[in-house]
């Protein structure tokens, strides 16, 4: 009898086949809703209106700019608020568990805010700083940099004793230890909260532009909204879907070649 056996070379072809497969009935059950009459057009247009909607608005403008030019405003002001909370975070997440009088300060005030939803800032930030870059940085902020010192703090917990025991002994001092022992073996704990880190950075962006901004991808939705143009919204959508797909693959590729470097 004849038996069916996948090789490790096979896997990728099967899983993109597998994922193209999904995608294909996503798509064609999305298009059968929209011909279907169930729905008005105006408020569910099928997968082909939405692509020339994309189409369209990306050389002519929307609202003041081109679907590119306010994906391009989306993406630096989570660039800003991304990167101030793992500047913060991470150094701050390895100190607090290596020095605990740190960790005995900072904790109660950190597990009492990050509690505190990211959107729950936008009333706050939109007192503060109107619609700058401040607002959408400090909500940013409040949903990236919790995964990014909980990762931290985590990883230099977890550290071998036996390597903090062997630097000791070689001498190292505190400041020493956390740059050269509890860096290098936090790593994979920090790379992966990086990635929680920017998911949800970046689903609290959205939130902040469709309130707090005069421009992005999630004041392109409101306004479309507002417009009942339907077609604008889902093509704002799949942008933001497309754009997050594309910050974890880049940081998946970070994570390999820094794991390839530190030689973990």
């Amino acid at each position: 009898m004849a038996t069916l056996t996948r090789t490790a070379g096979d896997a990728p072809a099967l899983n993109f086949g597998l994922s193209c497969l999904g995608l294909a009935g996503f798509f064609l059950a999305w298009h059968l809703l929209s011909v279907g009459g169930l729905f008005p057009p105006n408020y569910l247009p099928g997968p082909l209106a939405v692509l020339r909607t994309i189409v369209q608005f990306s050389g002519e403008p929307y609202s003041g700019a081109t679907l590119w030019t306010h994906l391009g405003a989306s993406l630096y002001r989570f660039a800003c608020g991304f990167l101030l909370a793992a500047a913060i975070g991470i150094p701050l997440g390895l100190l607090m568990g290596w020095y605990r009088w740190l960790d005995d300060i900072v904790s109660p005030f950190f597990d009492a805010l990050r509690f505190v939803a990211p959107i729950a800032w936008v009333p706050f930030a939109g007192l503060w700083f109107g619609t700058g870059i401040g607002g959408p940085t400090l909500i940013i902020f409040a949903g990236a940099f919790p995964p990014c010192l909980i990762s931290a703090y985590r990883g230099a917990k977890f550290v071998d004793t036996r390597l903090l025991e062997a630097s000791r002994t070689l001498g190292a001092s505190g400041p020493r230890i956390v740059a050269e022992v509890l860096l290098p073996a936090s790593l994979p704990s920090i790379l992966a909260g990086l990635r929680v880190s920017a998911g949800i950075g970046w689903q609290s962006l959205v939130g902040a532009e469709l309130i707090v901004v005069g421009n992005g991808i999630g004041y392109m939705m409101v306004q479309g909204q507002l417009n009942i143009a339907t077609n604008i919204v889902m093509a704002g959508m799949i942008a933001i879907g497309i754009v997050g797909i594309c910050i974890d693959v880049a940081l998946r590729t970070f994570e390999k070649r820094l794991k390839a470097r530190w030689g973990r």
